[in-house]
């Protein structure tokens, strides 16, 4: 069965915090709130905890994860990134927004995409994930979590709770994210291609 934590939007406890990430880095998983939408991430390297998303959301194996980072200098250690896509990465983060970029080797290969040898990178604007990415020292692999069946993202931790609680590790209850993936944008090559249009405005793209 599931821990359930409520931690503060604006000002998240350092003890939950702790909690939080010691069960992802001994394998767990989790559940946490965004800047558009919750989600469901592992630790990087967690292959078993990567098969279990999966199997939740129903994927299938071409499915790509998203790294969640803290910042721009994060982000440069798992994607290539060019002056160009700098600019546009730092203007755009953080915020609701997953940019697909060349993957580096410090990225595991069963986490790009297999032809194009992308990634998708995330810098949400969220206090509870800066925190926690803070306290990881890591990206966390993550998925917005939208259940089979669903169109929309799940918002409410204690339905999350109640269909998940014994499949998951730990639920973080962060009041409400809003019910919008992000916005998608493909940076792979010189002209940006917007993938989906979520809650990130993609008019300047």
């Amino acid at each position: 069965m599931s821990q359930f934590f409520q931690i503060h939007p604006e000002n998240p406890q350092s003890r939950l915090i702790k909690q939080a990430v010691e069960i992802i880095r001994e394998g767990g998983l989790i559940v946490y709130p965004t800047d558009s939408a919750y989600a469901i991430g592992c630790h990087l390297g967690d292959k078993a905890a990567m098969d279990k998303i999966r199997f939740i959301r129903n994927l299938d194996k071409h499915h790509n994860f998203t790294l969640v980072c803290r910042d721009l200098s994060e982000i440069s250690t798992y994607a290539q990134i060019d002056n160009s896509q700098y600019r546009t990465l730092k203007t755009y983060t953080p915020g609701a927004y997953t940019f697909i970029l060349k993957a580096t080797k410090e990225v595991p290969k069963r986490l790009m995409n297999a032809k194009r040898k992308t990634i998708g990178i995330r810098v949400p604007d969220n206090k509870i994930v800066q925190s926690l990415l803070e306290e990881l020292g890591e990206p966390i692999m993550s998925s917005t979590l939208i259940l089979p069946g669903d169109e929309f993202p799940s918002t409410d931790p204690y339905e999350i709770r109640q269909i998940l609680e014994h499949q998951l590790d730990l639920i973080i209850d962060g009041g409400f994210c809003g019910f919008e993936a992000t916005s998608v944008i493909d940076l792979e090559t010189n002209e940006a291609i917007v993938l989906r249009q979520g809650l990130g405005d993609t008019s300047q793209f």
